[in-house]
């Protein structure tokens, strides 16, 4: 009948102990400030992007030819930096106050631009951005392929 009182788990009897000072950190509370704080920056960090909406068409061939539609406002950017709006000539410091004269009546604000693929990336945006100073709502880009097509495809039938 020895195993008749046998406690089990508590064979070793736990005394008190005086506290002592521990020289372990505590790191819980570092690590719940650090996740508050990356919680904060991912949430600020879709604010401070900067950009410019800009419509690229999805299929070449749903558009129809905007160049030959005269209702549509076809910027023209040259390589030799040489600006055109429907064929008329206009330079750069003059674009922004040429595009509100046209746009400020019209109901629909697009405008297409046609730029050489020359030209750097830095141009098109200067471009976008009188544009869009001027009242422009949409700015649609007219790709190289786009105009190859909607000249009788130049470059699949050579």
């Amino acid at each position: 009948m020895l195993h008749a009182h046998r406690h089990f788990g508590a064979e070793r009897v736990v005394r008190g102990e005086v506290p002592h000072a521990s020289s372990d950190m505590n790191v819980t509370p570092l690590i719940d400030v650090l996740l508050v704080l990356l919680i904060i920056f991912m949430a600020t960090l879709p604010l401070t992007q900067k950009g410019v909406d800009v419509n690229l068409p999805l299929e070449a061939e749903n558009k129809p030819n905007q160049e030959n539609q005269p209702n549509q406002i076809v910027l023209e950017y040259t390589a030799g930096r040489s600006i055109a709006v429907n064929h008329q000539p206009v330079q750069l410091a003059e674009l922004e106050s040429k595009l509100r004269d046209i746009f400020e009546t019209r109901k629909e604000k697009t405008m297409f631009i046609v730029g050489d693929p020359s030209l750097r990336y830095g141009d098109i945006v200067n471009v976008i951005d009188a544009a869009k100073g001027a009242g422009v709502e949409k700015v649609g880009i007219v790709t190289l392929g786009m105009r190859e097509e909607a000249t009788g495809q130049k470059s699949a039938g050579q």
